[in-house]
């Protein structure tokens, strides 16, 4: 009952991504313009070293993807929806970044294939299972000791503030949101085999950017 129940929880997030960003995807980087200052703070944040290849999960139309290529980085990004993809390839005017239509629950790459992957405001979009699945292969494909930056809601220590952007964010966040905000991030993070290394809020506290290390190895604190 339980395992058939999983299953259904996938193919329902599944055909939710699918019809939802369909739709959205040219409207996206409208829509998002208000984060758009995030993308290199991210950049700034993680701090690879250079020649650095990385792994963009869920990249969307491409907005990280490119503040890290235009930093030089070769890039790759992946995500499930084709017609977001769409989007990031007719704007894509670097040689360094690549996109392809990928399920980050199965990636292609071998093991040890990034130095750093990242997962910028995607996480809370899916279930539990699926975010456990995608930070599991995010993990194997990261060199060992090599970064991984998750950029995500948060929600701020002041109680007034907690409360008013918790119930803003709610009215247009999907159902996903709420089991996502409510969570310990960083223990599912380390228990996914990532330790934290530093974290910083974003957004006026509404958001956070964790770099952790990939801990099936050595350590590059970079």
């Amino acid at each position: 009952m339980h395992v058939n129940k999983l299953a259904d929880e996938e193919k329902e997030y599944y055909s939710l991504v699918k019809r939802a960003f369909e739709a959205l995807a040219p409207f996206y980087d409208i829509v998002t313009k208000p984060i758009a200052s995030v993308r290199n703070r991210v950049v700034e944040f993680t701090n690879a070293a250079n020649g650095s290849k990385i792994l963009d999960v869920a990249t969307g139309t491409g907005k990280q993807a490119f503040a890290f290529a235009r930093k030089g980085y070769e890039v790759i990004g992946v995500d499930l929806s084709g017609a977001m993809l769409r989007v990031a390839q007719k704007k894509n005017k670097y040689g360094n970044a690549k996109f392809e239509v990928a399920d980050a629950t199965h990636l292609r790459f071998s093991e040890n294939s990034f130095d750093v992957s990242c997962i910028s405001l995607a996480l809370h979009d899916m279930p539990q299972i699926i975010r456990e699945k995608v930070l599991k292969e995010m993990v194997r494909v990261t060199k060992a000791g090599g970064l991984i930056i998750v950029v995500d809601y948060g929600l701020p220590a002041n109680r007034i503030k907690r409360f008013f952007i918790y119930q803003f964010i709610k009215l247009y966040e999907g159902k996903y949101y709420i089991d996502f905000i409510k969570m310990d991030l960083r223990k599912f993070l380390e228990k996914s085999g990532i330790r934290i290394i530093k974290e910083l809020p974003i957004l006026s506290g509404a958001g956070r950017m964790l770099k952790g290390i990939n801990a099936k190895g050595g350590d590059k604190d970079g």
